[in-house]
């Protein structure tokens, strides 16, 4: 059974920084695309990034590419985004997806591809 948990959330100050972890198990990066995505209120979940299978391609949106960073530790079965340089707008739960689907991270990452997900992470950054 494939299983998300975000952590790591929390309120922060414009300008710093944020690292949510999302412990995963039942599959290994190799196997499925992950991604991290984002919804504030009365808003449309939002790709922020992506990595496909096998990590050989990542996405950011340009929301955040420059600030934001995707990476896995295969020992611990968890994806991590570094959020650096936070912004009030940056405000959202952020939640991490799974997919076996290669092609679910491309030049881009829709939600309504992701079958698996997390409970989701509140991040709050204040002006």
């Amino acid at each position: 059974e494939v299983q998300l948990a975000e952590s790591g959330g929390g309120l922060v100050q414009a300008g710093g920084s944020l690292r949510p972890s999302c412990a995963t198990s039942g599959f290994t990066f190799d196997d499925y695309t992950i991604g991290w995505f984002r919804q504030a209120p009365g808003k449309e979940r939002e790709g922020v990034s992506c990595m496909r299978s096998g990590g050989d391609r990542t996405y950011y949106s340009d929301s955040v590419k420059g600030r934001f960073t995707i990476s896995t530790d295969n020992a611990k079965n968890t994806v991590y985004l570094q959020m650096n340089n936070l912004k009030p707008e940056d405000t959202a739960v952020y939640y991490c997806a799974a997919d076996p689907a290669r092609w679910a991270c491309y030049s881009g990452t829709y939600y309504k591809v992701y079958i698996n997900w997390g409970q989701g992470t509140q991040v709050t950054v204040s002006s």
